[in-house]
């Protein structure tokens, strides 16, 4: 059976808090627990209205708190917003406070817009071509530390922190290749290079000291309820909120509407479309078929599935829905 894990944004619905949305991702992993999850990570966005879990490291902390197998990470640390040091360090304090729990998945998009990158970075301009060397600067920070060694991370040295390396292009499937580390691909919103990448990723593979054989994994939007119409409603907040982000105006997460009709112009339908192409809503019927051909078509190790839905009854009921199905595929 194909390992079923959670993406989670922390979305600050409409009308809700921050306080509120903390709240609600420690809850859904509780039951992400319960249902069988594997994996539990929370991404790294920033200058968003409708995402609390810009401090990513603290927000994994406040979910593994809640936790207790789980596993709990980042998908992902945007690793050029940081000093590896600095991340080595607040991985490596997670990982003493819950063993053998935490993930680090890296990324190398800034995670906000051009402005905020740049507040974030303090006027330095973009890093991303260094990404290579800062992830294999971070993976030394990790391993034991040697006699004469000037820089340490403590915590960190010695510490057990799986790396994933995260991405939406073909880069990051040869860059993970290239390292021997698993790799996650971010067909959730960004899904054009999905076969390539993995495939690549697959072909040009590396065994490392820290991976044998290739590990692949999916990330994709998944929305179950009783029926199509009810899941097709539930996904109606997920269209608007990238809608409102692809008009520049990003906001909470709306409640969902009856219909998406006069909301959005043709080309504009067109693209949020697109980038949904890969996700699965409705019934438990029509998400078992989907899933199953998904998982036919891509062979992917482990599949991650993420919800913006607006109210948490729902959401935690689609992934209790997704969850049955996963034991029937």
């Amino acid at each position: 059976m194909v390992p079923f894990s959670v993406l989670d944004l922390s979305n600050i619905i409409q009308g809700g808090t921050v306080a509120e949305a903390l709240h609600r991702s420690r809850e859904l992993a509780q039951h992400a627990e319960r249902l069988g999850y594997r994996r539990f990570w929370l991404a790294e966005h920033h200058n968003m209205p409708g995402i609390a879990s810009a401090a990513t490291a603290l927000v994994i902390s406040h979910v593994a708190a809640g936790t207790t197998t789980i596993r709990v990470g980042a998908g992902g640390i945007m690793l050029p917003n940081h000093s590896p040091l600095v991340i080595a360090e607040q991985f490596g304090t997670l990982a003493a406070l819950y063993p053998g729990r935490i993930d680090l998945g890296l990324g190398r998009a800034p995670g906000s817009d051009q402005p905020t990158a740049r507040a974030l970075r303090r006027g330095v301009q973009d890093v991303s071509d260094h990404f290579p060397q800062e992830v294999v600067e971070l993976q030394a920070y990790f391993q034991p530390t040697v006699p004469g060694q000037v820089v340490q991370a403590v915590p960190g040295a010695g510490s057990d922190v799986p790396i994933w390396i995260l991405g939406s292009s073909l880069f990051g499937a040869q860059l993970a290749a290239a390292l021997g580390l698993p790799y996650a691909f971010a067909s959730h919103f960004a899904p054009d290079h999905l076969e390539q990448a993995l495939a690549i990723y697959r072909r040009q593979f590396q065994p490392s000291a820290f991976l044998a054989q290739p590990h692949a994994m999916a990330c994709i939007g998944v929305v179950a309820a009783e029926t199509d119409a009810a899941a097709e409603r539930l996904f109606t907040s997920q269209q608007q909120s990238f809608l409102l982000l692809r008009r520049g105006t990003p906001s909470p997460l709306p409640p969902p509407v009856d219909s998406m009709d006069g909301r959005w112009a043709p080309h504009e339908q067109a693209g949020v479309d697109h980038a949904f192409r890969e996700a699965v809503v409705g019934s438990p019927e029509t998400v078992q078929r989907r899933l199953a051909a998904f998982l036919q078509r891509t062979q992917v190790d482990e599949l991650m599935v993420t919800a913006a839905i607006y109210d948490q009854g729902d959401r935690v009921r689609s992934f209790e829905l997704v969850a049955q199905i996963r034991d029937r595929l």
